[in-house]
This record gives C-alpha cells, sequence and structure tokens, in this order.
C-alpha cells in the first residue's frame, strides 16, 4: 500500500514498516531490501533508511555490514522466560508505588491510553495488533513512570520487552484479554490500591505469559 506524501511522511513510512514486522508480515529473521519497500511504499530511499535505522535502534531491525537489514530473529524460550521474570521482579513493585503517589492528572494519561486501546477494535487487524503493542507499551511505560524509579523504566525501555513479545504470535487473544487486564490494574491504580495495583500487574503478566507460550509449542 503506498504511502501518502504529506508533512509526517518519515513517521508514516516507519509505522507501516513497523506494523509489517509486528503482524508477522515480515517474519522474524527475513531479509528486508530497501529497493522493496521503496517500491511497494512509493516513496524514496531515505525515509525508508531512516525508518529502518529507528527500527534497529528499537532492536526490531538489524543491519549486517556488506549485507543489508533484516527483521530481528525470534526471541528463544529461554530469552522469553527470562524477560518475564524480570518483569516479574520489577513491574508489580512499580504498580504497588505508582498506585500509591499517582496523580489526577497521571490517571488521566494512562485513562485515555487505554482507552485508545480499546478504541482500536474497529481497525484492520493488523493495523490493531501493532497499534495494541505500541500502546501497552506506553501504558507500561507510563506507570513505570509514575513509580518513581527511573533506573527500572531505563532498563526496562532498553529491552524492548514489549514488542520482542508481541511479535511472537499475531493472534487476537493477545489483545482481547490484556484489556480487561488492563481495567483491573486501573481501578486498583485510581484508587490508590497498593496491593490491588500490585497483584493486578502480577496476574497480568503471569495471564500474557501464559498466553504467548505456544508460540515455542
Amino acid at each position: 500500500m503506498a504511502i501518502q506524501r504529506y508533512k509526517g511522511l518519515a513517521d508514516d513510512v516507519y509505522g507501516a514498516i513497523f506494523n509489517k514486522l509486528m503482524s508477522l508480515e515480515i517474519a522474524p529473521g527475513s531479509r528486508i531490501t530497501v529497493d522493496g519497500l521503496v517500491r511497494e511504499l512509493e516513496v524514496s530511499h531515505t525515509p525508508i533508511r531512516e525508518a529502518l535505522g529507528r527500527l534497529e535502534g528499537e532492536g526490531l531491525v538489524v543491519k549486517t555490514h556488506l549485507v543489508g537489514y533484516s527483521a530481528a530473529p525470534q526471541i528463544t524460550r529461554r530469552h522469553f522466560d527470562e524477560l518475564y521474570e524480570m518483569r516479574l521482579l520489577l513491574e508489580p513493585d512499580a504498580a504497588r508505588r505508582a498506585a500509591r503517589q499517582i496523580s489526577e492528572g497521571s490517571m488521566r494519561k494512562l485513562t485515555e491510553t487505554a482507552e485508545q486501546m480499546r478504541r482500536l477494535d474497529g481497525a484492520r487487524e493488523r493495523l490493531r495488533y501493532s497499534g495494541f503493542a505500541r500502546l501497552d507499551a506506553d501504558l507500561h511505560d507510563q506507570i513505570l513512570e509514575i513509580a518513581g524509579n527511573a533506573l527500572v523504566r531505563e532498563t526496562l525501555a532498553h529491552l524492548h520487552t514489549h514488542f520482542h513479545i508481541f511479535r511472537l504470535m499475531f493472534h487476537a487473544r493477545v489483545t482481547e484479554e490484556a484489556l480487561s487486564e488492563h481495567e483491573s490494574l486501573l481501578v486498583a491504580l485510581s484508587s490508590g490500591d497498593e496491593l490491588g495495583a500490585e497483584r493486578a500487574m502480577r496476574e497480568h503478566i503471569e495471564r500474557s505469559r501464559q498466553r504467548l507460550l505456544m508460540a515455542f509449542v
């Protein structure tokens, strides 16, 4: 599908390639040809290379000297288990801390992000999935920011955890069940329920892990 030429061209090209990666239209480990994307999206080489550089920084694209670009390989089962172990150590505690000190403004921003995720229901399936992945990453990052531990937030952001996990399996269940889990989490946060927020985050992460385990079967 060609990209329309207007002010947001660079972001649109990035978004188009991101969607292909997250929905597995570009398979993990497969070669990405710049010329092929130029023809498909009907744009010049410059925004394609800029987008691929940005995606490389997010760990979704790998650039090899004298070879070119390829989609990052799918994470291994061991890496998957390690990511979830780290999340279970860090994020429930962050949710508890966030519930203790969340402001009205921060809660409003979280609610708006969750609402954007719900509104994706009517979007095309591939766009919905990749959009959900980005908003999910944003929701969790907001909670980490509210919790106030910059090192924990930077560590999880650097790992691009959500992008790698969502790329494991393009399936509606991954998004549908997460919506109700997010709702429980936001209820606890809005009421300042520290233990409830910690429990809701832990249950959300554990259920997410169970949903995606089938990618390794």
